[in-house]
């Protein structure tokens, strides 16, 4: 979808510290990033970095620019453009229509989104979605996917769903906003306080004793023996994180019912995550009897692991007799949940999201 499309539109990776502009065609990145401090404790110091950047790749083009179309955190009013109370970015307190801004100084459409949903769409257009009907394809499989949630592991905890090529926004532009479902480890939470940068450090100081400030991708190097420190507490802290994340996504599918990606930089900890995932995945619930039933109604198999990705791909249909003809019908009694970290990148996954959410929306418009 859109790979070969000429349109160009210019993006925007927005941290608390630094703004990373770029542009992309035909999902293909075609300038040289401009990175630039984003200031965000003052708004026209900020407003004037925005439009620096985006001014700086707007020069490398060959082309001029069809859209503008980025995420940026929330809460935000995504579908106005209207940016709201942000801790980590303090100019944008009291809402500031940074979209409608942008239109009047670049004379474009502007489009808005959150992180977590632009990753999703990334995926679930080029990058995970696409991967597992391949695998499936090859395979001599006829199933194909259609769903996918995505789940990005950073600052806080992020999502998006997608459906048959659709992103899910919401009817108030709220759609798959997962960090409020409550922490399986401490239901007073959100789940974000459960996996997540500071759930990390947070859970490891508690685990250790150890007083120093550590980077989750420390407290990883621990738990593999690659930096001195308690590991046992390390493995400990990622398996907390993982039972989390399994808990969330198994809630997340009882819905959407579809794959799962994970991205952010903690998924990069992915070995140490998934195991408790999984077992949280495939897990149980008790019933008022005393007995139990399974957590969810298809089983999760791990795509980052090659034996559970065979298993996920062995055959299991089985012929069945139709009562009172002599017909039989093909039936596959086990249903599957793919789960896996990021095809693309996290990055990546975001900026093609937010060109093909720009472009998508264009197309509506012109009713394409």
């Amino acid at each position: 979808m859109y790979a070969r499309d000429p349109r160009v539109v210019m993006t925007l990776d927005a941290g608390g510290t630094n703004f990373v502009f770029s542009a992309t065609r035909a999902n293909t990145e075609i300038v040289r990033p401009v990175t630039l401090p984003s200031r965000a404790n003052d708004l026209p110091s900020c407003l004037e970095t925005i439009v620096n950047g985006f001014e700086a790749v707007r020069g490398q083009l060959d082309a001029a620019p069809t859209a503008i179309s980025f995420a940026f955190p929330g809460p935000a009013d995504y579908e106005r453009g209207i940016i709201g109370d942000l801790n980590n970015l303090p100019a944008f307190r009291g809402g500031v229509p940074l979209g409608p801004f942008l239109e009047a100084r670049f004379r474009v459409p502007v489009f808005i989104n959150n992180d977590g949903d632009l990753f999703a769409y990334g995926e679930a257009l080029a990058g995970a979605l696409p991967w597992v009907n391949k695998l499936l394809a090859e395979a001599g499989k006829e199933k194909r996917y259609r769903n996918l949630i995505g789940v990005t592991l950073g600052t806080g905890f992020g999502g998006g769903v997608v459906r048959d090529n659709q992103l899910c926004t919401g009817d108030n532009g709220a759609g798959a906003e997962v960090w409020v479902i409550r922490c399986k480890r401490d239901p007073r939470y959100g789940v974000e306080e459960g996996v997540s940068i500071r759930a990390i450090k947070r859970e490891y100081a508690a685990l250790s004793g150890d007083s120093r400030d550590l980077t989750p991708k420390d407290i990883r190097d621990i738990a593999t023996g690659a930096l001195a420190g308690n590991r046992p507490a390390a493995r400990e802290t990622f398996a907390r994180a993982g039972e989390v994340l399994g808990d969330t996504l198994a809630t997340i599918n009882a819905v959407v019912d579809g794959v799962a990606v994970i991205g952010g930089g903690i998924a990069k900890a992915g070995e140490l995550l998934m195991p408790a995932a999984m077992k949280a995945l495939n897990g149980s619930l008790e019933t008022p009897a005393g007995g139990r039933t399974d957590r969810m109604e298809m089983k999760a198999f791990n795509l980052d692991d090659p034996e559970d990705t065979a298993r996920f791909l062995a055959p299991s249909v089985v012929s069945v007799p139709v009562p009172g003809t002599s017909r039989r019908v093909d039936y596959d009694p086990v249903k599957r949940m793919g789960v896996m970290t990021s095809r693309l990148g996290t990055s990546k996954a975001v900026a093609l999201g937010a060109y093909a959410f720009a472009l998508n929306k264009l197309d509506k418009l012109d009713g394409r």
